[in-house]
């Protein structure tokens, strides 16, 4: 286990000096920065000699600066599944590609991200979820955030294939309204990514009570819900420090829509072609 550094510095407190507390408190301030920097750059912002950082370094067991430097970045990278800022999963995104293309980086941890997704779920997964969707009176569909535009996809795909799909997320002022039209024969399918949004529950806590079917598509960190779906796909977006894939839940809402196109006797088809000629008449 990666041991904080605030334990490397009370292991090692009798060795250091006064510049090393300097330092110290120039690393403490902006870990993010001091995880993109060399010793040279830290020591400047410091004041300090340029080798202080090096020395620092050595205080702490380390080799040399570089060395110091990747178990800042790894304590970045490592610091947890969900990272609060922004600002800190981009830099540990950055720290864990360096030496590598960032396009080269982006698509390993998209492919790896995917070949764990046909690690985690199953046909049979997928399948029971379009079976529930397909013999839905209306398909309500919610999202926040990133996962916003997969709610617009995912009902733009549904409707295109002939079924009655509500997008809440794009719903504004008028969500109450919409919600006031479930009944116990709808459906509510919800994405949830990093962490569970109030809202979120809420919505799941209206549609249990409506007596209409839930079910959420997450990432691990996102799938923490104290309100339980009917149906629940969980599956890896990347691990810390990776990209966090929107490829991994679109690929699962595909996968849904094929599954309901295998399993409604030719509804999905029909519409598909009346939605072509339309769209072809009015040359769009």
């Amino acid at each position: 286990m990666l041991q904080p550094l605030r334990d490397l510095i009370a292991d090692n407190a009798d060795k250091l000096t006064g510049v090393d507390t300097r330092l110290l408190e120039v690393l403490s301030d902006d870990p993010v920065r001091a995880a993109m920097e060399n010793g040279r750059e830290v020591s400047a912002r410091a004041g300090v000699h340029p080798a202080s950082a090096v020395r620092l370094a050595k205080r702490l067991g380390f080799g040399g600066y570089p060395e110091f430097k990747a178990f800042l970045r790894d304590s970045l990278i490592r610091g947890g599944e969900d990272f609060a800022d922004p600002s800190a999963r981009m830099a540990a995104r950055l720290t864990k590609s360096q030496g590598e293309g960032l396009l080269a980086a982006a698509i390993e941890s998209e492919v790896n991200a995917l070949r764990q997704l046909g690690e985690t779920l199953s046909d049979d997964d997928i399948r029971e979820v379009a079976r529930v969707l397909r013999s839905a009176r209306r398909i309500f569909v919610f999202a926040r955030g990133h996962g916003a535009a997969l709610a617009q996809l995912m009902t733009l795909r549904l409707t295109r294939s002939g079924y009655d799909a509500v997008d809440l997320a794009d719903a504004g002022i008028l969500l109450p309204e919409r919600l006031a039209q479930m009944t116990q024969d709808d459906v509510l399918c919800l994405f949830s990514f990093r962490q569970p949004r109030r809202q979120t529950e809420d919505l799941m806590a209206e549609a249990a009570e409506m007596g209409a079917r839930t079910i959420a598509i997450t990432d691990l960190g996102g799938g923490r819900l104290t309100v339980k779906p009917d149906l629940h796909l969980s599956a890896s977006r990347g691990g810390a420090g990776e990209v966090q894939s929107l490829t991994v839940p679109m690929t699962i809402v595909n996968a849904i829509i094929l599954h309901l196109a295998a399993i409604d006797e030719g509804q999905s088809m029909r519409a598909l072609q009346r939605y072509a000629a339309v769209k072809k008449r009015f040359g769009s």
